[in-house]
């Protein structure tokens, strides 16, 4: 009995809604919908002066039945969005349907269908991140389908990063990428920059500010400022990819390739007209710090200029060849930082010569050439192979500089100073090693205590 009254109230519900929708698409609700419209436009878009021709518009076509013929919200948000588009000519306005939901509005149901739903579409989405692959030639190519908020998006964009960070090329793809936040624009471009710079501004008519967007010091992955960059753009490109590519374009980053894109440069929200439509109001500007305009109306232009089937093979075809040319490059600068290191190590001077090798280490680092383990292998092959113990002393204290939260540099570093019969010394980065370890949750910080008993045990049959 009681899941027959439940089906019984499920299905009430249901032809109370459907009523209410089939009544809700009356004149009176057309006019309280248009006046509506009007109203959160002359408060919140961009241009005021714009907001006013456009309720002209709406109110002269209203009178003369033009919207009469719409029968469902669906057509009627479609014919208010060429309404006002045909005086604002601003993509970024257009009225949409509300997505339909079973339960009645603000009940306990609804709110649990609200939420199933946004999460079901945000894992779908996965914060944009469509396909990630390393292409023929080292190239890496990124099928990014929207820019989602960055509090939500940064770990899965770093992650996506991270599979593109040894590659000798990147393809991003925003042909299908209709744009968001633009935090996490600026974050992703930042990964392609090592220096401050000035990407974009966003001028909002609400309390008459100016946002600036400068690249970030810091990601959470690997920064790329070198390695040669293509962005392919398309006619569905809008809004924040028009911005990514836009700021690429402007600072001389990336090659752009594809078509035109669509030519949204007003950012703002969406708001309710009524239960059943929404509107997204632009209230803001972008301003380049470059060009001081934007691609409102005009798109953005890539230089080199495809069809949509050929816009990948031709930017592949750039790609590979970019990347040819980047691994040329990258071999030349590391043949020199390779031989002044060299240098440094071979010309080994005690007490003058540590600060030569750390600075060329540093400088290793700094261009990628070299990691922690390629630094620690490099201090090992001085100690067991070369026997040239002070200069892997030199080394190992150079790594636990450029590494100082990896317990195992401590540990070879504390390896070295046992050797020559520093136990104090060794005993102090044994012990270093240990608490970093602990810190991290180091998997093998075993081995590391066991290090640090072993020089106590030594210390203890000294004395």
């Amino acid at each position: 009995m009681l899941r027959f009254s439940f089906l019984l109230l499920f299905l009430l519900s249901n032809i109370q809604l459907s009523t209410a929708q089939d009544k809700a698409i009356t004149k009176e609700y057309k006019e309280k919908a248009i006046l509506q419209l009007s109203r959160l436009m002359n408060d919140f878009y961009i241009f005021p002066e714009v907001a006013k021709e456009t309720e002209k518009h709406l109110l002269k076509q209203w009178k003369a039945g033009h919207f009469d013929q719409f029968e469902n919200d669906e057509t009627f948000a479609a014919a208010l969005t060429e309404s006002v588009q045909t005086i604002n000519k601003d993509k970024h306005m257009r009225i949409r349907a509300n997505r339909p939901f079973v339960a009645p509005e603000n009940s306990p149901e609804r709110l649990l269908e609200e939420n199933l739903d946004r999460r079901n579409r945000s894992r779908s989405f996965n914060s944009g991140l469509h396909t990630v692959q390393i292409m023929e030639g080292n190239v890496a190519y990124l099928d990014l389908r929207g820019f989602a908020g960055l509090e939500g998006a940064k770990d899965i964009t770093d992650a996506y990063m991270k599979l593109m960070s040894r590659a000798d090329a990147v393809i991003i793809d925003l042909s299908k990428n209709g744009g968001g936040s633009p935090r996490m624009v600026q974050y992703l471009c930042s990964y392609f920059f090592d220096t401050k710079l000035h990407l974009n501004s966003l001028y909002y008519r609400e309390g008459n500010v100016t946002e600036e967007y400068w690249t970030l010091d810091e990601v959470g992955g690997t920064k790329m400022p070198d390695v040669p960059l293509f962005v392919i753009t398309g006619e569905r490109t809008f809004s924040g990819a028009e911005e990514f590519s836009y700021n690429m374009q402007t600072q001389k980053r990336a090659t752009l390739v594809g078509q035109t894109s669509g030519g949204g440069a007003n950012p703002g929200g969406t708001r309710g007209i009524n239960e059943n439509l929404s509107v997204f109001i632009p209230t803001g500007k972008a301003i380049n710090p470059i060009t001081k305009t934007n691609w409102e109306g005009v798109g953005v232009v890539p230089e080199v200029k495809t069809t949509v089937e050929e816009a990948l093979t031709k930017t592949h075809e750039l790609a590979k060849v970019a990347a040819e040319a980047y691994r040329t490059q990258t071999k030349g600068a590391a043949n020199k930082l390779f031989t002044d290191l060299n240098s440094k190590l071979e010309t080994y001077t005690a007490g003058t010569s540590e600060k030569e090798i750390l600075q060329s280490l540093t400088k290793c680092k700094e261009a990628k050439f070299l990691g922690e383990r390629d630094v620690n292998m490099m201090g090992y092959e001085y100690l067991m192979e070369r026997k040239k113990p002070k200069i892997a002393e030199a080394i190992f204290k150079a790594n636990t500089l450029l590494y100082p939260n990896s317990p195992n540099v401590f540990d070879s570093y504390a390896e070295s100073l046992m050797g020559k019969g520093d136990l104090e010394a060794s005993l102090k980065n044994y012990q270093k090693a240990v608490d970093i370890a602990t810190a991290n949750g180091d998997r093998d910080i075993d081995l590391y205590k066991k290090n640090l008993e072993n020089v106590r045990s030594k210390m203890k049959a000294k004395k």
